[in-house]
Parts: structure tokens; C-alpha cells; sequence
């Protein structure tokens, strides 16, 4: 707080007063004074005694008037010393730049100093940097204090001047520190700098304190400039293995429930810290973010699902920065899921069940599938593929009954893909026939479902369910879809025909079966293009004049073959086009949004023209009917009265105006999705 210098104050002689003037005497005699008092007592001895209370100086004017009678004299001697001021106020924006700083003090102008020296060209001095990280230190001092005091050797009091060197650190201090160090360019380990072993203690006092405000703050905008400025320190978070240890705890936490764009950046922090020292924290690192992905996917939902994917595809990413490491705990983990799908299969007890048949479960054979097709090129994870494959496969046939088919679609959509990307042959196709002959689509549903169930987010049905017509429905497009897919996948086999075999005469009996047209036409089609396929394979098959032994031989024709295209592949491309555009329109609702918009029929419209022409004695007609009700704006004709035709098309306007005010709203609801992740700058302030 600036100082107040003492200043003398010389008392100038009174005029003389007029002698007539009464109320001057009673304010300058005491004994009227008092006289009026002890009237006061008596008229309000209410108010008397709340001055009594509250300033017993009023009261005790005689003895104070005694006093300054004493004190007359030397009056041109005395000093003015003002008292304590109360009420601080915790904001510096206005400082006096007369008045004296107070030691330790931080100021406005010490940070302009500060934040010239960390941008100058020249070399950067260590002073400079220690300072400037200890006015941090006494910022974070006061935004963790319980009395907002910072006690260190500076003292930051204020929030423009907190903000200040927040600001002034996260901007300007990462590029310093490099110039100091001098790894601007060579970008060599900072440990092996000449200057390291100065800076070493501020560094990593700074760091801690780094880590203290980033767990301090839940503001998304705030931990986004924060993780933006870790990751530019990142190098110097290496270096210390506790500072390291102590961000990636944070930092997972932060990657497995936070923000879209803090999920990122918090992700890519723990990507860089780990890659600086890879030996000493991937096996640690790996571990706590799968236990945290298994921790944080035990609920499925479609605003859970994006959080999900996330963290699977950047633990994909993870896992491939050193294979031989991943292979361990990839191994154990599987070994893990097989060691719970034994133990359900052989003591038949619902908590067993329940320990496979779950989303925990299901996510984590996604992942490792995930994997594994992710590093198909490389040899290090390829023994774990069969395995896994069986795993999957067992556990579609635990409990293989119609409450489950959510989760056998599941497992056969993460086998397709297996399939795919490792170019392996998995047998798909008995486990989707199967959904086709061991249930009765004849069966008449007794509940009516407004559209077919989503199977993307459940993995088993209540009973109440299956008596739907929507079950029915999404049963068919899913084994439609997967068989698809699948036989897609591989028409380009040079053994299509043999591997379709069986399916197709179980598509056959399925046809002869089912009454249900809706079914049966798209199970025909998909049957048709198989035949297809199946006889444009025997047809380029019977071409060929090398043996069926020769591995090298049958794969360059199947390549070939692929290049060239099937029957069953240009299909599946063109009804992929048209799935994905429908999937989008889910996620983003938009047939909802498109529901809420008034509809004109035209043919109700012409009926009213007609009648409008052609008035009948039947009373008052109203226009548009099926329009709604909450507008209240109903045009009425009266009997034997016809409406003039520009009269008419104006109504037609109006109304129309009317709707697209309704529509407006809905509009404006549904939220624009920019690019959220963005570099800071001294803007962002």
C-alpha cells in the first residue's frame, strides 16, 4: 500500500463572527451543548441512548472541548498524522506511481520489465529467470493460501497483477528457458545443456508449482491454455522423474474424463512426457491408462461412445510406441479375459456370466483387436491374434439365446474387422445364419415399436423387447449388414464358392421358412448378389493354370481379382454410401430437427381452394386444418359469402410467414462444431 507522507497543517485565525448571530455561540459554547443533550435525553431517550452507545465522544463534548482549549498555542508546530485506513482493497489495477513500492511488492511495471527481458534477442540471464519464477511461486502462494498471502520473497497482491504473471510465464518463459539453455535449434536433451545444472532448482520449483495450479483449476478454457503450456515443457518435465510421475497421474485423469479438446491435449502431453523417457515410465504409463480405459467404459451410451473411442485409438497409439514392451501386458490381459470366459463356461453361475457378458469385457476385446490389426504389418503382436479369436468366439457361444444378439453382433463386427485388416481368414458366417434358423421371424409381435431398436449402445434385451416388431426388424438389417459386409470382404477369394456353401442353402431354407415379405426381399437380394459372386470367381477360377498349393501364386491372383473388382464389392460400396449417410443422421438427429418443421399437404390445400370457389350452407369453413393449433390464427368465411382471390393468396402468405417463424427456433438450437483446438496468444487474455 503507497505510504502517505506527513504534512503540516497550520490553523488559520476565525473571522470574527457577528454578535448577533445566536446559533453561532450555542455551536461554539459547550455548556449549550450539553443543555441540548440533557433535552434530548428527555424528549428521546431512544436515540439518546443509541448515541451513548455508538460515539461517547458526542456525549463527552466538554471534556474534548477542554482538551483542544489546552492544546491552543502552538498549533503551527503540530503535524497531521492520518490513521490506519481499513477495508484493503485485493484489486492493484490503479496503482499511486508517486508513491513508494512496498519491498517484495510485485508491480505492473516489474512485469513489463520482466516480460521485455524473457523477449529480448540477446542471451537471457539466469537472474531474470529465477525471478520470474519466483513471482510465480508467489502467485500460486496466494491462489492456494487460505488468506490470499503469498509469504515468499515476493508479494503479489491483486488479480490484474496475478493474471499478469500467469500470463507472462506461460507466454514468454518456454521460449527463454530455451535460449538459455541453448537448445533452440539443436533440440538435444536438455540435461546435457552447459547451463542445465544452474537452472535446475528454479526448474523445478517452477514445474511443481505448474502442476499445483493445473490441479487447482476446472475451468476447460483456463486447463486448455495450461495443457498448451505443459506441453511446450514437456522437456523439462522429463527430466525430473517425481515431476513426470506426478503430471501423467493428472494428466490421465484429465484424458479419461474431461472435455473433447482437454482429452487431447492432455493425451498428447502424456505422449510427449513418456517418449522423453520411454524406458523409465511406458510400462507405467501403459498400465494406468488401460486400468483407467477399463475404469471409464463400464457405461455405454451415444454421448458416452466419442469419450470411448478416444481413449481407445490413443491407447492404440500408446501401445505402438515399443511393441516388445506391449506384448507383455497385451498377453497378460488377454490371458486375463480367457481366464474369466473359463471360469463362466465351466461354473455356470450368474456372476460369472456377468463378468464376461458386459461392456467392461466387450471394450476390451475391442481394443486388443484394435491393436493387433493396427500393427498387422509387424510380427511382435501377430502370435497374440488366435488367441484373441478365441476368445472372441466363445464368448458368443456362452449364452447364444435371442436376448444376447446385441452382443454376438458385437463380437462379429469386431472379428470382420480383425478379418480385414490382418488379411486372416476367421469363420464369421455360421455365427450369423445361426440368428436366422434359430428363431421364428413368423412369429406375430404383441407390442408395436415406433422404429427398430438400436442395437449400437445395449448388449442384451429385456424380455419385453423381444415381443416388439422393431426387434424383429433390426435382427434382419443387422445379419443383412454384417453378412454383407463380410462376404464382401471376401469375394475375392479364390475359395468364395466353397465358403459361402453352407450359408447359402441356410439363406434357402430361411427363404422357404419366413412369410415375412419385408424379410425375405432383402434376404433374396443378398442371396442373389452371393450367387453372382460365387459365379464370377468359378468363372476367372477356371483360368487359371497353376496349382491351388501355390501359396504365392493364389495371392497374386486373389490381388488381382480385388483390384479388379467383384460383383459383391461394387454393391457393398454402393450401399455403404448410403448406410454411413444414414448413421450420420442419427448421431446428429436430424430427422428429429426435420420433424418439428410444419408440412403442407397440397391435396388438402386444393380440397379448400375448391370449397372456397364453391361455398356449401355449412357453416364457417376453416383453411388449412392440419396446421397447428397453437397459432390461434384460424380464417374463417361466413355462409354465402365468397372470398375475393387477392384476399386469398394474401392469407396464403401470412401463413406461410407464420410457419417459418415457428421453424426459426428449432434452427437456431442445433449448435455450429468449429476446429476446437487452437494455439493461445497473448489475445487469448
Amino acid at each position: 500500500m503507497p505510504s502517505v507522507k506527513k504534512t503540516k497543517i497550520k490553523k488559520t485565525k476565525m473571522p470574527p463572527q457577528p454578535q448577533n448571530n445566536s446559533d453561532s455561540e450555542e455551536e461554539m459554547n459547550p455548556e449549550s451543548h450539553k443543555k441540548s443533550l440533557e433535552k434530548l435525553k428527555k424528549i428521546d431517550p431512544d436515540f439518546y441512548n443509541f448515541l451513548e452507545e455508538n460515539d461517547e465522544n458526542l456525549l463527552n463534548f466538554e471534556a474534548d472541548s477542554e482538551d483542544d482549549v489546552s492544546e491552543k498555542g502552538d498549533d503551527d508546530d503540530k503535524l497531521h498524522v492520518p490513521g490506519a485506513i481499513t477495508g484493503d482493497s485485493d484489486e492493484s489495477d490503479f496503482e499511486d506511481e508517486t508513491a513508494k513500492p512496498v519491498q517484495g511488492r510485485v508491480t505492473l511495471k516489474m512485469v513489463a520489465q520482466w516480460q521485455t527481458e524473457l523477449q529480448s534477442e540477446g542471451k537471457i540471464k539466469l537472474a531474470t529467470l529465477t525471478t520470474v519464477i519466483k513471482a510465480f511461486n508467489a502467485a500460486m502462494l496466494r491462489a492456494t493460501s487460505d488468506d490470499g498471502s503469498s509469504k515468499g520473497e515476493f508479494k503479489v497482491e491483486g488479480s490484474s497483477i496475478f493474471n499478469s504473471v500467469i500470463q507472462m510465464c506461460v507466454l514468454y518463459l518456454p521460449t527463454a528457458i530455451k535460449k538459455y539453455l541453448g537448445v533452440e535449434q539443436s533440440g538435444k536433451d536438455p540435461k546435457k545443456c552447459k547451463h542445465y545444472i544452474k537452472i535446475k532448482g528454479p526448474l523445478l520449483a517452477y514445474l511443481k508449482d505448474l502442476l499445483k495450479l493445473l490441479g487447482s483449476v476446472t475451468s476447460e478454457n483456463i486447463l486448455t491454455v495450461l495443457l498448451k503450456h505443459l506441453h511446450q515443457m514437456s522437456v523439462y518435465v522429463a527430466c525430473f522423474t517425481s515431476i513426470s510421475k506426478q503430471a501423467l497421474k493428472k494428466l490421465i485423469s484429465l484424458w479419461s474424463n474431461s472435455e473433447e479438446t482437454v482429452r487431447v491435449l492432455a493425451f498428447l502431453c502424456i505422449l510427449r512426457i513418456t517418449r522423453n523417457q520411454q524406458t523409465a515410465l511406458l510400462d507405467l504409463v501403459l498400465k494406468a491408462m488401460y486400468l483407467t480405459y477399463v475404469k471409464n467404459c463400464k457405461f455405454v451410451s451415444p454421448t458416452t461412445w466419442p469419450g470411448i473411442n478416444f481413449m481407445r485409438r490413443s491407447l492404440v497409439e500408446m501401445f505402438t510406441l515399443d511393441l516388445n514392451v506391449s506384448y507383455q501386458h497385451v498377453f497378460l490381459y488377454i490371458r486375463q479375459l480367457a481366464i474369466h470366459l473359463r471360469n463362466a463356461i465351466v461354473v455356470q453361475k450368474i456372476e460369472n456370466r456377468q463378468a464376461v457378458y458386459n461392456w467392461q469385457f466387450i471394450n476390451s476385446l475391442h481394443l486388443w483387436a484394435d491393436l493387433i490389426a493396427a500393427t498387422s504389418n509387424k510380427s511382435q503382436l501377430q502370435p497374440l491374434l488366435y488367441p484373441l479369436v478365441m476368445v472372441i468366439t466363445n464368448t458368443i457361444k456362452l449364452v447364444p439365446t435371442h436376448q444376447y444378439y446385441p452382443l454376438r453382433f458385437h463380437c462379429v463386427e469386431i472379428l470382420i474387422n480383425l478379418s480385414k485388416d490382418t488379411n486372416t481368414f476367421i469363420p464369421v458366417l455360421p455365427f450369423l445364419v445361426e440368428v436366422l434358423t434359430s428363431y421364428d421371424f413368423n412369429k406375430k409381435h404383441k407390442k408395436v415399436s415406433m422404429k427398430p431398436l438400436d442395437f449400437s449402445c445395449v448388449l442384451r434385451l429385456a424380455k419385453s423387447q423381444l415381443m416388439e416388431n422393431g426387434f424383429k426388424d433390426s435382427v434382419i438389417d443387422r445379419v443383412y449388414g454384417l453378412l454383407l459386409e463380410y462376404t464382401a470382404n471376401e469375394s475375392h477369394s479364390i475359395a468364395f464358392p466353397d465358403l459361402t456353401l453352407l450359408a447359402v442353402v441356410q439363406m434357402k431354407q430361411f427363404l422357404k421358412s419366413c412369410s415375412v415379405s419385408n424379410y425375405t426381399k432383402k434376404m433374396r437380394q443378398l442371396l442373389e448378389k452371393i450367387e453372382e459372386n460365387s459365379k464370377f470367381i468359378e468363372k476367372e477360377r477356371a483360368k487359371i493354370s497353376f496349382a491351388l498349393s501355390e501359396d504365392k501364386m493364389v495371392a497374386a491372383w486373389q490381388a488381382s481379382i480385388r483390384a479388379k473388382g467383384t460383383p459383391l464389392i461394387t454393391f457393398f460400396d454402393s450401399w455403404n454410401k448410403i448406410n454411413k449417410i444414414q448413421k450420420r443422421k442419427k448421431i446428429t438427429k436430424n430427422d428429429e430437427i426435420a420433424g418439428v418443421l410444419p408440412l403442407i399437404k397440397r391435396a388438402k390445400i386444393a380440397d379448400t381452394e375448391e370449397k372456397i370457389q364453391k361455398p356449401e350452407n355449412k357453416g364457417p369453413l376453416v383453411l388449412f386444418p392440419s396446421d397447428s393449433e397453437d397459432e390461434g390464427d384460424h380464417f374463417k368465411l361466413e355462409e354465402g359469402t365468397e372470398e375475393p382471390k387477392p384476399k386469398k393468396v394474401k392469407k396464403k402468405t401470412n401463413k406461410k410467414k407464420g410457419q417459418k417463424k415457428i421453424a426459426a427456433p428449432e434452427m437456431e438450437s442445433v449448435p455450429d462444431k468449429a476446429d476446437v483446438v487452437q494455439d493461445f496468444s497473448v489475445s487469448d487474455w
